[in-house]
């Protein structure tokens, strides 16, 4: 699975649509956070994003963006 760069500033909705059709995905319509799911499975995370759960996951390019969200 290709590794990414740990994002310091939230990714906006352009960036997240192009890491997405780089891993073979199909953004559509899809939110944000649903379409960062996608991209965390692609990877060989658990998706994990925006939710109260523990990440274990410290390396995903996303948390940055989702320790915003969660608080």
């Amino acid at each position: 699975m290709p590794k990414t760069e740990i994002a310091e500033k939230p990714m906006k909705m352009p960036e997240v649509r192009v890491k997405a059709r780089a891993l073979g995905l199909t953004p559509g319509r899809r939110k944000k956070a649903e379409l960062i799911h996608a991209i965390q499975m692609a990877e060989g995370y658990s998706p994990c994003f925006g939710t109260d759960g523990n990440c274990s996951n410290h390396s995903c390019c996303f948390i940055g963006d989702c320790v915003r969200v969660r608080t």
